[in-house]
């Protein structure tokens, strides 16, 4: 079987502006035991960087390791989620701990309406 494969590799030009490599970082520091409001804290400070009008994260599950299982979440900026026009990316990211599952939600808004 001799097939070819090409492989085209792109460098991403602000890469704490795309949704899907914030949500590893925030996996990242929670698997390291960092609190979870440092952590999301740490990415919006990492978004400011980019070049983006808002950004919402959302934490659910037993967070910290805690009985109850519960949502946390913090915006920063505008995020119109109703406004279809409006140019957001989203990310869903599950992560696994020792206590159960928690996903990661991460909506950024990029530019307004034209």
């Amino acid at each position: 079987m001799n097939r070819k494969l090409n492989i085209a590799i792109t460098r991403i030009t602000k890469p704490y502006g795309h949704h899907n490599i914030l949500a590893k970082f925030i996996a990242g520091q929670l698997r390291n035991r960092v609190s979870f409001r440092k952590a999301i804290k740490k990415v919006i400070e990492l978004i400011e960087q980019a070049d983006t009008k808002g950004i919402q994260v959302q934490i659910a599950g037993r967070i910290d390791g805690k009985e109850i299982a519960r949502v946390e979440w913090i915006r920063e900026g505008r995020v119109p989620l109703q406004t279809i026009r409006a140019k957001n990316d989203y990310c869903f990211y599950r992560f696994r701990t020792i206590y159960g599952v928690l996903g990661i939600k991460i909506w950024i808004f990029i530019r307004g309406i034209k």
